[in-house]
């Protein structure tokens, strides 16, 4: 019976790995059947489970806590900066930076509510950062200052873990609140905001296919390549049916003429344009039996050697004489333009006779098993990179101190470069989303077991010797940085209540509040879109800020 006894409680690898899953099993078990009208701490549940067993004796070697939490974190922040590297840059576009300025007002007022309880109340400023990152919810941004801690003092400080534990509890449920506050404040009536959001022009455009029977004269004789030059939009023709009752394919060379009838490809807000062309009608394609031969199909690009490749450089239309109309994205569709640069995972619409379409299908792979692995080798090489930069010291004005990104902060912004230009660089950066979620579960559930197991020591003494009046800070770093910008968003930028919504839970960084959010409408995506909109600047900015707490109040 000892050895069974040693697993939990002595010493060794067994020992490590046994106390570690353990901790972070009963934590994950724990996050999916607790909850309280729908909402739950999910994954951080992990934390107060090793927190928990870490009271009770379980120890674990300093050396394995502190590669669980480092290697943890690292794997995590990269996940994340792999999924919102290909929108983090376009995410400051029209409308975008007007959010991303909101949501960056709400990190700087959240960390000077943090500051002004330090300097008022007296306390430690370490503890003041766990709280602070508790109160947003944002595990990112608590490992980077317990690194930068200890980089730049040589020892770990549970105290850190300690105001994280306490402030997150009610920093899940205050968020949500926050949202409710805010619909109470300004008498927000959902049904009467969804009218107003119908209403409203400017809706994320699709891309969608017309088929018009070209009926303006300005048409007859331009050629397809000249479209552009008459409507000032961007349009792929994929099909076109002559007044002859001919179907084929034009290229860019075809000329058009009135009685024609083509299927145009292009964005939904371009349709009153495309109509100017002639009238819409319905061309029934599958079913002309003389040209059975022509067919749409969808393609998936696994094939690495087209990885950041332009569509105008493979010259498919003169060498297959096939149309790429659309390219599906990361759940997005994109007008296949001759400049936009395929990625591996590209999933393909497109049309051309069912030999040459077999033949492009083959060329691009289109072999969904390649991609269910992810690409291990660009993972690792990003991480070491991200470990260089992170430990790089960079000397500032004022500081005594070289200031380092750290491991969180090097490989979130390698992941992100990845992200947004590793197709250009032609490194293969795709792994499904199972995959990224499943890296980025295994990094955080590391990353908070051993926390807790670093915590757990001086956890219950803390709080009885005064630590519950963190849980007080907390709420008002919660709340009165999500009030103050909720306001001003509101009632200064009339921003309706979806998108506020979407704005706060991004802000936060936190799934709780977005589930909410989301489950308020199902006529519209637009706390979804301003969440994602916000999501990659707030990470980094949580990184960033956890690092400078210590840094400079340290």
């Amino acid at each position: 019976m000892d050895w069974f006894l040693n697993l939990f409680f002595g010493t060794g690898i067994a020992h490590s790995i046994v106390v570690l899953a353990f901790a972070i099993a009963i934590g994950i078990t724990l996050g999916a059947k607790l909850k309280f009208k729908g909402i739950t701490l999910g994954i951080t549940w992990i934390l107060f489970c090793a927190i928990t067993c870490s009271h009770f004796g379980m120890t674990l070697d300093p050396l394995v806590e502190s590669f669980a939490k480092d290697f943890g974190l690292i794997l995590f922040v990269y996940s994340i900066g792999l999924q919102v590297g290909p929108g983090f840059f376009s995410s400051f576009g029209k409308g975008g930076l007007t959010l991303n300025m909101l949501a960056a007002s709400i990190v700087l007022l959240g960390c000077v509510t943090a500051l002004v309880i330090h300097y008022v109340f007296k306390v430690d400023i370490a503890v003041m950062t766990g709280v602070l990152f508790g109160a947003v919810t944002n595990t990112p941004g608590l490992g980077a200052a317990q690194q930068t801690f200890q980089d730049l003092t040589g020892v770990a400080n549970p105290d850190i873990a300690s105001g994280y534990a306490m402030a997150y509890p009610l920093g899940v449920v205050g968020i949500i609140f926050s949202l409710l506050l805010m619909r109470w404040i300004f008498r927000i009536k959902l049904d009467k905001e969804e009218e107003q959001v119908k209403a409203e022009k400017g809706e994320v455009p699709k891309v969608e296919h017309f088929d018009v029977e070209l009926m303006n004269p300005q048409v007859d004789g331009i050629r397809v390549r000249d479209l552009f030059l008459l409507t000032h939009v961007t349009i792929v023709v994929s099909r076109i049916l002559d007044r002859e009752g001919n179907e084929f394919m034009p290229d860019a060379n075809t000329v058009l003429h009135v009685g024609d009838k083509a299927r145009f490809v292009t964005d939904s807000k371009n349709e009153r344009t495309v109509l100017l062309l002639g009238q819409k009608t319905d061309i029934a394609w599958e079913e002309k039996e003389k040209n059975i031969h022509l067919v749409s199909r969808h393609i998936v690009v696994t094939k690495p050697k087209y990885n950041g490749k332009r569509i105008m450089d493979m010259k498919i239309r003169d060498a297959f004489n096939i149309t790429i109309t659309r390219v599906r994205r990361a759940g997005i569709e994109l007008l296949a333009t001759p400049e936009l640069r395929l990625q591996m995972g590209d999933r393909l619409t497109v049309v051309g006779e069912a030999e040459a379409v077999e033949r492009i299908a083959q060329k691009f792979g289109n072999s969904s098993k390649k991609l269910d692995a992810p690409n291990l080798a660009s993972l690792f090489f990003g991480i070491v990179l991200g470990v260089v930069l992170g430990s790089l010291p960079i000397m500032l004005p004022g500081l005594s101190q070289p200031f380092k990104l750290g491991l969180a902060g090097g490989s979130l912004i390698i992941a992100i470069l990845f992200g947004a230009f590793g197709s250009k660089w032609h490194i293969v950066t795709y792994t499904t989303t199972s995959a990224n979620l499943m890296i980025r579960e295994i990094g955080i559930a590391l990353f908070l077991a051993a926390v807790g197991f670093g915590a757990g020591k001086t956890f219950i003494p803390t709080l009885l010797g005064g630590g519950y009046v963190w849980i007080g800070y907390g709420v008002l770093i919660t709340l009165l940085p999500l009030i103050i910008i909720g306001i001003i968003a509101r009632k200064g930028l009339k921003l309706d209540y979806f998108t506020l919504m979407g704005l706060i839970a991004g802000s936060t960084t936190d799934p709780p509040a977005l589930a909410y959010a989301t489950s308020q409408s199902s006529q519209n995506d637009r706390a979804a879109v301003a969440y994602s909109t916000v999501y990659p600047l707030t990470m980094f900015l949580r990184v960033l800020t956890g690092q400078l707490m210590i840094l400079l109040f340290l």
